[in-house]
């Protein structure tokens, strides 16, 4: 039996001002620093066996410091790297809004057909986060952690599902939210979805 953690990282300054964040290296802010050690203090009290992360900072950094609890080195995965993307990097959500009308309408209704202008589709998305999913069922028993970002996480959780990415608005997925699924006998199941109640009401939520 393998328990795969998936875990959104900490909060950034981009994540507060609603800012398209794909692969542009944000680091945390002090509050995302804050809720990676309240979401660390909360993971200590579990045996983890492994910690994958995305390669970017702000995944990284609240990879390292649950990790810090273990004695454990983290592993970089670029297959958990973030959405590109594409052309929105760096804009704001209304600036998307206002400049993609048509394309942002079809994201927020058909997000599975969506393809970014220099950018890459969900399904891209799940193929690559699946390839390390599945890498690392067949090198892990024991409880491993999967430290990456929201749309790389939704998408997981909808493949685990059986669900296609045409339901990747049905989830609902904060800062620092917990999702753990049981794998076994061939199978994904759902044990515990958007955990935080780790955190305090100083730290905020946001799902974007």
């Amino acid at each position: 039996m393998t328990e795969i953690i998936l875990v959104r990282h900490g909060e950034t300054e981009w994540n507060v001002e609603e800012v398209f964040r794909g692969r542009i290296d944000v680091e945390l802010n002090q509050t995302g620093i804050k809720q990676a050690e309240l979401l660390a203090e909360y993971l200590s009290k579990r045996k983890i066996d492994a910690i994958y992360s995305s390669p970017l900072k702000r995944a990284v950094k609240t990879a390292e410091i649950v990790a810090s609890h273990h004695r454990l080195d983290v592993k970089v995965a670029p297959g958990l790297i973030d959405f590109d993307c594409g052309d929105w990097h760096g804009l704001l959500r209304q600036e998307v809004q206002d400049k993609y009308k048509e394309l942002y309408a079809l994201w927020v209704r058909h997000p599975d057909k969506v393809k970014i202008p220099g950018g890459e589709s969900l399904n891209e998305v799940t193929e690559r986060a699946m390839n390390v999913l599945d890498d690392v069922i067949a090198k892990h028993e024991g409880t491993v952690v999967l430290l990456a970002h929201r749309v790389v996480n939704k998408v997981l959780i909808c493949a685990l599902l059986g669900l296609d990415n045409s339901r990747f608005w049905n989830i609902r997925l904060d800062i620092c939210g917990i999702t753990t699924f049981v794998y076994e006998n061939g199978q994904f199941i759902l044990a515990e979805h958007n955990n935080t109640s780790f955190l305090t009401q100083e730290a905020r939520l946001s799902d974007f």
